[in-house]
């Protein structure tokens, strides 16, 4: 699974469904991956990882539903254009469009939300951070409500592993001492509506018959809607535009919503999704990096470690046990076993059915 992603119906979906009328794309025939995967894998991993930078950009000069609204506006452009072009349409049914509208509600509009109102008292490095913690939620929701997910001894303990670590990243032997409880409760909360969402569309969607690229697009369509009705409520009319928190929000919702989208469908499709969800696992740290770098934001040693501990935490609950060899077919209680001390058969008078270790049946 993948996590900031701001079209899971995709990455999720892919995975463990197969819809009536479309092969989804863990399913398709798999095709040779193109040799320029690994710069579009990159670049993935570089936007996603830079959208904690944009938000803390975005809400210097822009209330945090104002930011979310530019974000879920500007990505929702970009794919539709793309649905456009493919002339695919929009699901239809009004039984689809309220479970999309709750989609939107979790995967999007929530989420973004909650995001862009943390950073206004955390630093964007503790948000990325949060934000890796979803693969631990999810863990833990799904084996409460998915009953085909069965819990191993190494998805508990890498359960334990990665909630041991936000423990080191929040430093909870200092009693939490300069940290913002409410942003960081508020960035956790927004990692934990990831999973939430998920589960949902996996138990409401999986079987509608619409292309993902489809219920995709209706999805950041519906949040929008969603913000636009929310934002006025909350927020007044900005009377100056900055110019660098709109260019923030504007790259927010184009690259980070809208094409990181659309390059992680192509890499779910040629690489497949476990390959491309690989891209969580960067997400972190290139956010550390940009927030230090180019924010000038601090880093105790504690962060650092942390987030490596969650990371490994979190990649324990994604492995999946190998699958146990075969065991030797018993030999039947009707033949008899041979001696040890048997005579071997010669080979030039061995019965045409023998097989000996040199030889092979065609």
């Amino acid at each position: 699974m993948c996590y900031e992603i701001d079209s899971p119906i995709v990455a999720y979906m892919s995975v463990t469904t197969t819809s009536p009328g479309t092969t989804p794309l863990a399913a398709a025939p798999k095709r040779r991956p193109a040799r320029g995967w690994h710069l579009r894998f990159a670049v993935l991993a570089l936007i996603w990882g830079f959208s904690f930078l944009l938000i803390k950009v975005g809400t210097q000069g822009y209330a945090p539903f104002q930011v979310t609204l530019g974000r879920l506006l500007f990505g929702t452009a970009v794919v539709a254009a793309v649905l456009v072009v493919k002339r695919e349409r929009l699901p239809r049914g009004a039984r689809t469009w309220g479970h999309l509208a709750v989609a939107a509600l979790l995967l999007n509009a929530l989420p973004f939300s909650l995001f862009a109102y943390a950073e206004l008292t955390i630093p964007s490095t503790l948000a990325g951070i949060c934000n890796a913690t979803s693969p631990l939620w999810g863990m833990a929701l799904s084996l409460v409500a998915l009953s085909e997910d069965r819990p191993t001894r190494r998805r508990v303990a890498g359960l334990g592993i990665g909630f041991f670590g936000v423990l080191t990243v929040l430093g909870a032997w200092q009693g939490f001492s300069g940290l913002d409880l409410k942003g960081t409760a508020m960035a956790l909360l927004a990692s934990l509506s990831y999973p939430i969402g998920w589960i949902y569309v996996r138990r409401t969607l999986a079987g509608s018959g619409h292309s993902n690229l489809s219920l995709s697009g209706a999805q950041l369509l519906v949040a929008t809607g969603e913000l636009a009705v929310v934002t006025p409520l909350f927020t007044s009319l900005p009377t100056r535009f900055p110019v660098v928190p709109l260019l923030a929000v504007v790259a927010l919702g184009a690259l980070g919503t809208g094409l990181a989208f659309l390059i992680q469908y192509g890499l779910v499709a040629e690489v497949g999704p476990t390959t491309a969800q690989m891209v969580t696992y960067f997400i972190p740290v290139i956010a550390t990096a940009a927030g230090v770098a180019l924010l000038g934001e601090s880093l105790s040693w504690s962060t650092p470690v942390g987030a490596v501990i969650v990371l490994a935490g979190a990649a324990l609950t994604q492995s999946k046990p190998r699958p146990a060899s075969p065991r030797p077919a018993p030999i039947p209680r009707d033949i008899a076993p041979i001696p040890r001390d048997a005579a071997p058969i010669p080979r030039d008078t061995a019965p045409e059915s023998a097989v000996t270790p040199h030889q092979s049946h065609p």
